[in-house]
């Protein structure tokens, strides 16, 4: 195949510099290659880290949220322009359960993004057994939506967690209160809501999510028997959690959920505002990084071009003396550094590509997390070629252009 003049002696400028060439690639491989490899880094460990909160955590959950009493009443019964203030205000006494909770479901599933929807009854009980008490929480739930959406199969460490619906008075119990208890699989255990009866209920399974707060004081019981625990009706709900297709657009949803309901929805966001924080200052500390490897990169390509242009300068003149157009000029050395790009980009992506591959065969054995975290993610090997070439663009854009006015008599007359 024909390649231009142009081409071929910025080809020719970079074999007659071997070593500066070589120097130059591996600039932006080692660019590159850092780039993929910190990002791979970054996605494993927020997708894990994120996978990590949504095994307890729910999309979105809807509930019935403490308020605060308001002016509104006194504007209402005094309708002058004078300003009401409510001193001391206090917590309004409200039911905690929702009203219509199975007619809500129904218009959520209607939500083409909506992929899971399960209701909930939360209560605040005490554990018992023995002369030992500690205070805790159980769910009920219907075990097989909870497990849809939470994989709860995958933290059991003893027992059936589907003897939930087939044990009267069963219970699932994390791993930090059968510890606590001395309880196995079979055992009884009482367990107390508030003022309410204590009641009798069968250890049926145990799990651990490797989350110290929530295995030494979650349990799981089917919503019938919560129901009866806090001495409900088969209508009382107290919360709604919600899964979507895309967990990102739960902020969005949470909105119109609760803007029609009425209810407090909590998006995922809202009550992993820590996490979402680190998430953010991790990026910008990585991509800090990264982009001073890659500006480093770029400045060994200015200084071997701005080296290139020094020692070439008589032929330079030369060139542009025989007709060869300043764009010409700027095409011979913006060919190179586009060359230079081309050849640290193929390989940084190869290296790349083993580094993360390696490193992600660590062995980490720390609860759930078996092998460090790492993203295979094509959209990052695409994006550390684009900045790698744009990077050498950029760095040999100013050196072609010092050539490019480069003023041929003065040149040969020195």
């Amino acid at each position: 195949m024909k390649i231009s003049v142009n081409t071929e002696i910025a080809l020719t400028y970079l074999s007659s510099r071997k070593k500066q060439t070589a120097v130059a690639a591996m600039g932006v491989m080692f660019g590159i290659s850092m780039f993929i490899f910190m990002q791979s880094l970054m996605k494993g460990t927020n997708d894990y880290f994120e996978k990590s909160s949504f095994s307890t955590t729910a999309h979105i959950r809807l509930y019935s949220e403490n308020k605060v009493a308001d002016a509104h009443m006194l504007n209402n019964f005094l309708k002058d322009n004078s300003t009401k203030i409510l001193t001391n205000p206090k917590q309004l006494k409200q039911s905690q359960g929702l009203t219509n909770p199975y007619g809500i479901i129904q218009n959520i599933r209607e939500n083409p993004q909506v992929v899971a929807v399960t209701p909930q009854v939360t209560a605040n009980v005490i554990y018992a057994s023995g002369s030992v008490n500690i205070n805790g929480t159980v769910a009920g739930v219907s075990i097989d939506e909870e497990d849809k959406m939470f994989d709860v199969q995958s933290n059991m460490k003893e027992g059936d967690l589907h003897d939930l619906n087939r044990v009267n008075n069963g219970l699932l119990i994390g791993k930090g209160i059968a510890d606590k208890l001395s309880l196995r699989v079979g055992d009884n255990i009482t367990v107390r809501a508030g003022s309410g009866s204590p009641m009798i209920m069968r250890v049926v399974g145990i799990f651990a999510t490797t989350i110290k707060q929530i295995d030494e004081t979650k349990s799981y019981a089917n919503i019938v028997q919560a129901q009866n625990l806090l001495g409900k009706d088969r209508s009382y709900v107290t919360d709604i959690k919600i899964n979507l297709a895309d967990y990102n657009n739960a902020p969005m949803v949470a909105k119109d959920i609760e803007t029609i309901t009425g209810y407090k929805a909590e998006d995922w966001v809202q009550s992993n505002e820590q996490l979402k924080a680190a998430f953010k200052i991790r990026a910008i500390i990585l991509n800090s990084v990264i982009g001073v490897i890659l500006l480093v990169a770029g400045f060994g390509i200015y200084n071997i071009l701005n080296m290139t242009i020094y020692e070439k300068i008589k032929e330079i003149a030369i060139l542009k003396a025989t007709g060869f157009s300043g764009k010409s000029v700027i095409s011979i050395f913006l060919q190179q550094a586009v060359y230079i790009g081309l050849m640290g980009g193929i390989i940084g992506v190869i290296f790349g590509f083993l580094i993360t591959f390696m490193v992600s065969k660590i062995y980490i054995g720390a609860g759930t997390l078996k092998y460090l975290p790492m993203s295979f993610y094509i959209p990052h090997y695409i994006e550390a070629v684009s900045f790698g070439i744009l990077t050498t663009i950029a760095a040999g854009f100013f050196p072609a252009r010092k050539a490019s006015k480069v003023d041929p008599v003065t040149i040969i007359r020195g």
